[in-house]
Formats: structure tokens, sequence, C-alpha cells
């Protein structure tokens, strides 16, 4: 729903309007929305009002032996070598506890080389804990890289500390909080 009412914004299309063959008339946009759950991105294929310019791919992005070959052949289609935008909506706290601190870091380095702009929503740190504490009321044993992360607090500076000074992206905006406390982040390569 986020990818088609970002697609819709972007080309100042009404709810009513587009067509479920071909792009809005006269522009090209397109989006790739990646997500690792297979059913998600299989539902939002059968639901999508543009096929032909989202693009919805099951894709491990932690996984560099799939990702690079399919975003390159992505990009290639398009004789392009980056994205103009990447949009990363509620994952930061996803790779942070399945990946560590270091994947973290691997993944927002690899985001910040893959585009000229990059909006970031990250999670703020409450988020880890529920996630965590969710977890272990289901019986399971916590995620992985928990309890050593170094990286916490407050994640809003501290993924703009990464991209910043690890990734030489500039802060561009920052969009305020959105309605459960999570701030919208614009950095610029």
């Amino acid at each position: 729903e986020l990818s088609v009412a970002l697609y819709r914004h972007l080309l100042g299309l009404q709810e009513s309007e587009g067509s479920l063959d071909q792009p809005a008339a006269g522009k090209d946009l397109n989006l790739l929305c990646c997500d690792i759950d297979p059913v998600l991105v299989e539902r939002a294929q059968q639901c999508s009002p543009f096929p032909a310019s989202i693009s919805f791919a099951n894709l491990d992005i932690m996984d560099s032996s799939a990702r690079e070959p399919f975003l390159s052949s992505y990009l290639g289609r398009f004789g392009r070598s980056a994205f103009d935008i990447v949009f990363c909506m509620s994952v930061t706290m996803w790779i942070h506890l399945n990946h560590g601190d270091s994947g973290l870091v691997e993944f927002l380095s690899f985001l910040s080389s893959l585009c000229k702009y990059l909006l970031v929503e990250p999670q703020p740190w409450k988020c880890y804990r529920a996630a965590a504490r969710r977890l272990r009321k289901l019986g399971r044993n916590d995620f992985d890289h928990f309890r050593s992360l170094a990286i916490k607090g407050d994640m809003a500076e501290r993924i703009t500390q990464i991209l910043t000074k690890d990734c030489a992206m500039e802060l561009v905006c920052c969009f305020g909080s959105t309605s459960w406390d999570r701030s919208l982040l614009l950095f610029k390569s």
C-alpha cells in the first residue's frame, strides 16, 4: 500500500487514476520494492494497480550473492547503475537485530552506495526492546545479537552518524516523526 501511495503521490495521481497495464501517461517512474517475506511480495504483486511500473521482489538484501546480480540486472534494464532514491521504511531494526552492529553498518553502507538520495525511517530503541519482549513471551530465545549490540539508544541519531561519518552522506532534512514516533530522515550522497 505504501509503495502504491508513494507512486501515486510522486506522479500527482488521485486515488481513482492510473491504469493496470500502463504507467501514468507521459511519466517515466519505476519503483522496485523488495521484501524478505515472499507472502507479502506475492500479495503486493497481486494487488498492484501499476504492475508495469512497480516491481515487487522477494530479496534478502543482506545476502550479497543474491542482491548484487538482481539489483544490477534491474538497474541495467533502465541503463542505470544506481537508484535516484531509496526508501528504507521500518527495516533498520530487523537488520540490526538479525545481523548485529556490523550488519547494520554494512546495510547502511550498501544502501548509500546504491543511490543519490536515501530516506530512512529508523525504529526507536523502545521498538527493539518490545520486539525482544514479544519473542520472550512466545517462549523463544532472544534475537542472536540483541544483548551484544553496542549501537543503541537514540537510533535516529546513531544512524545519522553512520550515514554522515562512515558513508559520506549529508543529512538533507528531518521530516519530523511519524505517528509511531519514528523519524523520517533524508540523506544525499
